[in-house]
Formats: structure tokens, C-alpha cells, sequence
């Protein structure tokens, strides 16, 4: 809404109307927006449209974010930023902000945030006629001889006025009278000095008094004025004057002289004599301050300080020193004192932030602040630099006048310095410099532009089988630099199948805390290895990850016995019998023990024990190689059936075991055979049925021996070669036989298999069927054809 002017004291109404109705707004080609008010506004009264003047809309003030930012000084004016108006905070008074100068300025700047730019605004302040002139003294005497000589003058002290131009004094009148009349002229400053002349010789018994009216009035509209009284006293003779040495005394003075310095000291002579010759001084036509400030000992002239000077509020004084006699005759000079300026004022600092927050992918020239410098002194000593210190991300870049923009001149990393304090240092060249200084707080805010990183570059782990079910294996760790979301980092398990199962269901990982945990118990016989990879993805948008691969080793734990391969163990109960000749030496290989261990390494190295014999010390079992060989040689009492219990074992903590039983039958001949047997055995029984059987058997298992006595002559020779490199291995058996080692073998282990299983079948067969009756002695003749067949 336009700002309105409020009502103005009666004395100024007419003046302020006048002033408000032709006020005016300019652009001057530098960017500068000047406004002239008069002073004495009301508060709130409309000045000028900113927004408007700077050539935007009214609805885009909010988005553009445009505020007044002054300087130290109070702060007058304020922005409606719903309308756009500069409107005055408070009554302006000319006087008081801006003195007798001639020109009253306030500046402050105006801030488009969105552009990041600065548009300096002057106010001018125009006098009204709001002040009346007044006198220092209200009652003027002077004591005037009544020898004085017609046209003599007599310096008149004028009227203070503390508005400027037409609104200060004008003019002086002074009361009808036959003797005296007023003199008015105008000095260099246009200030007016009045002088009072004896118009008419003055005769003491005549008339001894006069009193007359001084009038001071300005040009103002309306015309203010104010009086002071002036008493003539008629004094005898007195006919000389105080005379000065020199009419204008003129000095120079720093400003920060201490209080009740001498400045000079002025001189006036009367050639009279006596009393009449003693002169005093005394200081006329002082302003205001100047009174405050200057005094002159009215005995000796000497002029000197009572008030602090200061160059910044005035840069010289004038004033008039007068010298008069006890007759009243005076006599005046004028003293000029000039103020010389001293670096007394340190640099102001004012900072208008931009942000407070500065993003760390925020390009090089990014405007940060505005920084305007300001000294009261003048010349060198209001000159100012300004610096921050070296190193940093930051630079200044001088805009104008007085104005820098802190920018920043790099590429920022947020990870490597969060935040900046910077020191703004201002110092003036003055002698000595003086300088102040203002920090900034700079933060930068972060951006996802950094992926997790592991900790290792690769992780193995090794787990014993058989682990529990839920068992955690290890905690993989990933590093992300960035913060908040984007340093939440998440893990994932990618990888491939295990025996054609989903790794999921064998390991799994905590999204949080990366700790990998096992969902099954391993098995060290079924795999011995696992790979996958770890995915680590931060939280930030877009999210960034990273992988690692993980190799699970499976160690071996002792959880599987030995297994007998040879002997094997007849399905039918039975057990097969080796055969050692009687005439056997010691160290004979009667035959070997085979087993194996699916576990690995020391778990499965085996080891064989004789743990059971028919005959102990007959024979003995390697250690490592299962064969089992005779000690000694065989004597009468030996039993034909010796039985051995074997005992094989692992080299695992605890160790596990198993026993293989080998019957031996110990003869040099199958008739050998034959005949020890039949004198072992039992009385006979007849069994005519059974005989019947015995001979078929007898002739189907000998024409059975005949045909794969052939066969297997053949294959003999082509397995030859490869028979060697195995007896190389296991030992020289005294007979050849196939081993199948594994659950995966060819067709030749198949058919050995088969025709071992048919042998030992016929073998038990005829064992259990004739063991007790006549038939045994024949019965093992059968065996023993059987046994030369099977190999």
C-alpha cells in the first residue's frame, strides 16, 4: 500500500507540502537511485517504489528476496515488501544527522539476493524552515566612549540559524534611533556579520543609556526571526582603541591534541595610558561547537583547547577575537584554525551473508558475501585494503566504491575441510596503519560424491565344517566419507549357486553391520570353497556402491572313519579266505589291506595295526601300507585257519577307526589242502541228495574256471603295464587281482565287482552248506578252484 504523509507541525505544514508535492526520484547512469525528502516527514510516509526503480514487479519481490542493508549508521528507512515502498522508520531531523552541512545524504544499499547483486541508494534530506535564528546572548552592552568619532563600528555578535540555504539568517534590523544604524555584510562563507556604527556623537549627560533592539530573520516561508537587546552605555573619554598585531591569525592543529593544548596566542596594543591602556580578549562569532571546544585567556590571549577536536565532524573553524580597553574601546582579528587529520578511526567492517550454507559442488566465482569497508578519516589514512588470509578456497574480487564480493575460486571437498572460518582483515594506510577484522563462518554442505570403500581389497575366511547353523564367519567393512544418507552404507551378497542351490540359502549378510553369517552347516566332502562378491551402496540419490569378493574356505574336520576296500565284506555274513603257501619265508606278502578316508590332510592319513591273530608273531601289518606279510616261517603246530583283525586309523583329533578280518589259510596244495582239512573235519553224514549237489557244483564252477581262465589271461596282458605301476604303489601280492578304488569307475571294475560278489556268494554257499558234514574236505577243493578262477 503507496505510503501517505502524516500531518506536520503547524510551523512546517505549508513547507512540508510543498516539499513532499515535488519531490523526486532519479537513476543516474552509474546505478545509483537517488531520492530527495524533505525532513520532518512522518513516519511511515511514502519516499519512493525500490522495486519498481530497480525495474522488477511488485509480485516477484518475495522470490527475488530484495532488503535494505545499511552500513553502522541507524537505519531510517525500511522496505514494505508486499508493496515495494521505501518508507521513512522514524521523523527525520536535518539538523541533527547532518549539522550545518550543505548537503544531507543517507545512503544504504538494497540486496537482490537471487541476482547477488548490490544497488547503492542515496536519500537527500532537504531543509525546511523548522528553526528561528537565535542569539548566544540575549542582552548585547557595550560601553562606548563619548569621545568615540561618528562612523566608529562595533562588531555585533550574530545569530545562530541551524538550518541552511534560505532558511538560515537573512538579514539583521535593529530598532529606530538618531545615533546608531546597522551595517550588514555578507562574509566569503555567505554567513552575514553585522556591524554596529555610530551614526551621531554621543554626549554622556545628554543621554547615558541607549537600549535598542537587534532583529536576526531568515528567508524562510514563513519568515522566522528572533531578537536580542542591545544597552549603550556612555562612558567618559577614552580616544584609542586596543589595536592587533595582524588581522587574521591562522593555525594548524592535529586532531587528537589533548585536551588544554595552547594553540597561538593573539596580541592587541592601546596606546593609552594607564588603566585605559590594559586590554582584554575575548572569542566572538563562535558556532555552537566551537564554543565547547576553544577558549583564550582573556589577560594574555591565549587561545586553547577545552573539547576534543575531531577532523571528522569539521575540518577548520573561524571566529573572531576581540580585544577591548576599560573605556570599551575594541578592536578584533580573525582566527582561523585548521584541523589536520589523524588516524584515529579503524576500518568498518560490514558483511551482508548471502548464505550460510555453501554446497561443495558449487562452481568456482560463487558469490558467498558482500563485504563494504568504510574509514571516517580521509585521504591516505581513509584509504582501506582488504585481505583474507592466503591458501584458503576463497577470494576477493572488488565490485565498487568500497565494495568486495567474497567468492570462492576453487573446486570445494567437503571431505577434506567441513567448514571455514575466515578472517576478513580491513587496514587503512595511515601512519600508523590501523585495521579490524570480522570472521565469516562458511559450511559446506554435502553431495553423494563418494562411493563406499571396503577396508580390503579382497577378504578370505575360514570356517571348520561342520559349523552351526546361524554361526556369524566374519564383519566386512566399508568406508564412506560422505555424511548423513550418503555415508549410510547397506550390504548386499551377490554371487552364483552352490551345487546348483541359491547362495542365499547357505550365507547370508546383516544390510547394517555387515557381519556374514552362515545358514547351513558345511560340508568339507561336499565343497571346499565358496565365492561371492559384497555389494556396499550408500544411501545418497543417485546411490553409489562398490564391491569386494569373498572367498569361504571349508577346513576339514576328522568326521569320517576309514573305509575297507579290500577285504570287503561278503553281504552274505561270510568272510573270504587268503591263501599262504606252508613253505612261505618271512617277510611273504600274503595280501593287503586297502582303505580310504573322505576327509583330507592329516585326517586322512591311515594308518594299520594287527590288533587280533590266530598265531600272535606269525604275521605283521605295515604301518602305512596295509600289507600283511609273515615274521617267521610256518611250523606243524600252525594252524591251518589263522583269523587276523586288522585295525585301520586316522591321523585325526580325535582319531576314528575301523577293523578289516582276514582268514588265512595256510597250505602248500590244494590236495594239501584237502587232506589237513579232512582230518579236521567231523565224522560223515550220508546225504545222498547232497552229494548229488556237490558234484554238479563242483563241475559247473570247474568249467566256469576254464573259460574265464582264458579271458582273463587276455586281459592280464593288456592291464599289464598298468598292474606294474600300481604294484609299484601298493606292494607285489602273489596273485593279480582288480581293485576299484571309487564309486565312479569303468566297466572293468563293474565286471570285477560282479564276478567277486557270484565267487563269494558260491563260497559261503558251499561253506554253510558242507561245513559240518563229509563233503568239506571237497568242499574246500571247490573253494580253492573258485579262488584261482576270481584272480
Amino acid at each position: 500500500m503507496r505510503g501517505e504523509i502524516q500531518p506536520a507541525p503547524p510551523r512546517c505544514n505549508r513547507s512540508l507540502l510543498f516539499w513532499f508535492i515535488f519531490f523526486t526520484v532519479w537513476k543516474a547512469i552509474s546505478g545509483h537511485i537517488r531520492y530527495s525528502i524533505p525532513e520532518e516527514m512522518q513516519k511511515g510516509s511514502f519516499v519512493g517504489n525500490i522495486v519498481q526503480d530497480l525495474g522488477h514487479d511488485t509480485k516477484e519481490l518475495s522470490d527475488r528476496g530484495v532488503r535494505i542493508v545499511s552500513r553502522g549508521r541507524s537505519q531510517y528507512f525500511a522496505l514494505n515488501v508486499k508493496s515495494g515502498y521505501l518508507y521513512p522508520t522514524e521523523r527525520i531531523d536535518r539538523e541533527q544527522i547532518c549539522g550545518r552541512m550543505e548537503k544531507c545524504l543517507l545512503n544504504f544499499e538494497v540486496l537482490v539476493k537471487d541476482k547477488a547483486k548490490l544497488f547503492p541508494v542515496e536519500v537527500e534530506i532537504t531543509d525546511i524552515n523548522d528553526n528561528a535564528p537565535r542569539f548566544q546572548e540575549d542582552e548585547l552592552e557595550f560601553r562606548i566612549s563619548e569621545l568615540a568619532a561618528v562612523g566608529t563600528r562595533y562588531s555585533l555578535e550574530g545569530a545562530q540559524d541551524p538550518d541552511v540555504g534560505t532558511n538560515s539568517v537573512q538579514g539583521y534590523y535593529l530598532s529606530s534611533n538618531k545615533h546608531f544604524s546597522l551595517d550588514v555584510q555578507t562574509g566569503a562563507d555567505g554567513d552575514k556579520h553585522a556591524e554596529l556604527v555610530l551614526e551621531k556623537s554621543l554626549d554622556r549627560e545628554e543621554q547615558a543609556v541607549h537600549d535598542l533592539i537587534l532583529t536576526a530573520t531568515d528567508g524562510g516561508d514563513p519568515v522566522r526571526s528572533g531578537t536580542a537587546q542591545i544597552r549603550v552605555i556612555v562612558l567618559d573619554a577614552n580616544d584609542n582603541a586596543p589595536v592587533f598585531s595582524q588581522p587574521v591569525y591562522k593555525v594548524s592543529v592535529l586532531e587528537n591534541v589533548p585536551v588544554g593544548s595552547l594553540l597561538l596566542t593573539v596580541n592587541a596594543t592601546d596606546p593609552d595610558e594607564a588603566i585605559n591602556s590594559e586590554v582584554t580578549y575575548s572569542l566572538r562569532k563562535m558556532k555552537d561547537k566551537a564554543s565547547q571546544i576553544f577558549q583564550v585567556d582573556s589577560t594574555t590571549g591565549e587561545i586553547s583547547t577545552v573539547g576534543n577536536l575531531d577532523y571528522e565532524e569539521a575540518v577548520s573553524y573561524e571566529m573572531e577575537v576581540q580585544a577591548k580597553d576599560v573605556g570599551d574601546l575594541s578592536a578584533r582579528s580573525i582566527v582561523l584554525i585548521a584541523v589536520i587529520d589523524a588516524n584515529d578511526n579503524e576500518p568498518q567492517i560490514t558483511v551482508t551473508s548471502l548464505t550460510n550454507s555453501l554446497s561443495e559442488d558449487s562452481p568456482p566465482g560463487t558469490v558467498i558475501a558482500f563485504i563494504n569497508l568504510h574509514d571516517l578519516d580521509s585521504e591516505k589514512n581513509g584509504d582501506v585494503i582488504c585481505f583474507i588470509p592466503p591458501n584458503l578456497p576463497f577470494q576477493l574480487q572488488k565490485s565498487f566504491d568500497n565494495y568486495y564480493s567474497l567468492v570462492s575460486d576453487r573446486a570445494l571437498d567437503r571431505e577434506r575441510v567441513s567448514d571455514y572460518n575466515l578472517t576478513i582483515t580491513a587496514t587503512d594506510r595511515g601512519t600508523p596503519p590501523l585495521s579490524s577484522t570480522t570472521t565469516i563462518f562458511v559450511q559446506l554442505s554435502d553431495i553423494n560424491d563418494n562411493a563406499p570403500i571396503f577396508t580390503q581389497t579382497s577378504y578370505t575366511l575360514y570356517v571348520t565344517e561342520n559349523n552351526p547353523r546361524g554361526a556369524s564367519l566374519c564383519s566386512l567393512k566399508a568406508n564412506d566419507p560422505d555424511w548423513g544418507e550418503n555415508a549410510r552404507v547397506t550390504y548386499s551378497i551377490t554371487g552364483t549357486e552352490i551345487q546348483e542351490a541359491p547362495l542365499s540359502s547357505s550365507i547370508s549378510i546383516n544390510s547394517e553391520t555387515g557381519a556374514i553369517y552362515a545358514l547351513r552347516s558345511f560340508d568339507y566332502e561336499q565343497f571346499r570353497e565358496i565365492r561371492f562378491q559384497v555389494q556396499a551402496q550408500d544411501g545418497g540419490s543417485p546411490p553409489l556402491s562398490s564391491n569386494v569378493s569373498v572367498t569361504l574356505f571349508l577346513l576339514d574336520q576328522n568326521d569320517n572313519s576309514p573305509h575297507i576296500l579290500h577285504p570287503s565284506f561278503p553281504t552274505d555274513g561270510s568272510t573270504g579266505a587268503e591263501l599262504a603257501p606252508r613253505s612261505s619265508e618271512p617277510g611273504y606278502l600274503v595280501t593287503k589291506v586297502v582303505a580310504v578316508d573322505a576327509d583330507s590332510g592329516q585326517n586322512a592319513w591311515l594308518s594299520y595295526q594287527l590288533l587280533k591273530a590266530t598265531e600272535p608273531g606269525l604275521f605283521s601289518v605295515g604301518l602305512h601300507s596295509g600289507e600283511i606279510r609273515t615274521t617267521r616261517y610256518f611250523l606243524d603246530k600252525d594252524a591251518l585257519k589263522q583269523s587276523l583283525v586288522v585295525l585301520v586309523k586316522d591321523n585325526g583329533q580325535p582319531p576314528l577307526s575301523a577293523t578289516a578280518t582276514v582268514t588265512v589259510v595256510v597250505a602248500n596244495s590244494i590236495p594239501e589242502i584237502l587232506s589237513d582239512l579232512s582230518s579236521l573235519s567231523a565224522p560223515v553224514d550220508p546225504q545222498s541228495s547232497l552229494t548229488l549237489y556237490l558234484v554238479i557244483a563242483v563241475a559247473s564252477v570247474s568249467c566256469l574256471f576254464f573259460t574265464f581262465l582264458i579271458v582273463l589271461v587276455a586281459l592280464r596282458l593288456r592291464r599289464w603295464r598298468n598292474s606294474q605301476l600300481f604294484d609299484s604303489s601298493t606292494g607285489t601280492l602273489p596273485y593279480s587281482y582288480n581293485l576299484c578304488l571309487a564309486t565312479d569307475c569303468g566297466k572293468n571294475g563293474f565286471n570285477f565287482t560282479l564276478w567277486c560278489n557270484i565267487y563269494e556268494f558260491v563260497e559261503s554257499f558251499i561253506l554253510r552248506s558242507f561245513q559240518s558234514n563229509s563233503f568239506f574236505p571237497v568242499c574246500l577243493c571247490a573253494i580253492a578252484v573258485i579262488r584261482c578262477s576270481k584272480f
